[in-house]
């Protein structure tokens, strides 16, 4: 199986938008050659601005250029894109509906050795929280490619995550991608795995073990947590009346959070959410780090039994009720 890390094809897709739109421009904050926006630059040198180790004038700048009639893709790893710049994102992208696409590389604990300080697992949170902000997260560099050009297409401020490590390619390269659409890719009526970034190939690993116990799973790729596609969560989990979110990202404030605040104002469910604690990362090997956190493919399967567990016993109390 492929594997290509969602980073890696942000730069290309730089270069093959800025061949068809003159009004595309990039920025980085001084780690091109990581983000791959270097890619870019090396072939549009005219268009590329260094901001240096200085994110909140990144943004800044990138609202500036938007105001001006341009369309600017600003790049910088997502803790810092997300924890040091929020306020300008805040006040003077997401408030004034600017049309800036913010793009965080090296998202999650896969970033590995480089450790805590790193490791954004709150990025999606703070992202989420801002009124107007699109949310994606593509599940692997395929999906990432669309996403990089519907942000283009979309009005108004959007926040990509990307990831630093390889993972399998799921997707073709011509695959369909629609901001605020959720993708089932296995059919199941046991159990739903909505699942977002690099873990949908961890949560299709799981259904696969389920299904050898004879539980089948139902895998719904969830890469855009803001707009929800509600309307496909709520159809999954009135069928199987059980649900597993798998993400890359603390528990508080990603993709648990979003499907468990929609189904609870709409169809309560029981619901295990599958993320990082209330923790911070650590410096470690990325496979070490994902088991370590419980995010490996064996506490998925743990997962879809607790929830399948809760149900029953949920199913069974009402039945008891009901007969007395």
């Amino acid at each position: 199986m492929r594997m290509v890390s969602t980073r890696d094809i942000y730069g290309d897709t730089l270069v093959e938008l800025g061949m068809l739109r003159d009004d595309l421009v990039v920025l980085d904050a001084d780690v091109s050659k990581a983000t791959r926006s270097a890619v870019f630059a090396k072939r549009f040198p005219g268009r590329f601005f260094n901001a240096g180790v200085a994110e909140q004038n990144l943004v800044g700048v990138a609202a500036g250029l938007a105001l001006s009639g341009l369309l600017p893709y600003a790049s910088t790893f997502a803790v810092f894109m997300a924890g040091r710049a929020f306020e300008q994102i805040r006040n003077t992208v997401a408030y004034a509906r600017v049309n800036v696409k913010l793009v965080g590389t090296h998202g999650g604990i896969t970033v590995g050795a480089d450790g805590a300080s790193h490791q954004s697992v709150e990025d999606l949170a703070l992202m989420r929280s801002l009124p107007g902000m699109v949310v994606l997260v593509p599940s692997d560099a395929n999906q990432a490619r669309q996403a990089v050009f519907k942000a283009a297409a979309w009005s108004g401020p959007v926040y990509i995550r990307l990831g630093r490590a390889p993972t399998p390619l799921i997707y073709p390269c011509d695959c369909s991608f629609e901001i605020g659409r959720a993708n089932v890719l296995r059919e199941g009526r046991d159990v739903s795995l909505m699942a977002s970034g690099c873990m949908l190939h961890t949560a299709l690993e799981a259904a696969d073990a389920l299904s050898r116990e004879g539980i089948g799973a139902e895998v719904i790729d969830v890469p855009t947590l803001k707009p929800l596609d509600s309307s496909t969560i709520a159809m999954s989990a009135r069928k199987t009346r059980a649900v597993v979110t798998v993400e890359e990202h603390s528990v508080i404030g990603g993709l648990g959070a979003a499907v468990s605040e929609f189904l609870i104002s709409s169809n309560p469910v029981p619901l295990v959410r599958v993320g990082l604690p209330d923790a911070f990362g650590q410096s470690g090997e990325p496979e070490e780090l994902m088991d370590f956190y419980g995010l490996s493919t064996k506490h998925v399967v743990m997962a879809a039994k607790k929830a399948l567990n809760l149900r029953d016993r949920r199913t069974s109390s009402a039945f008891h009720d009901c007969l007395c």
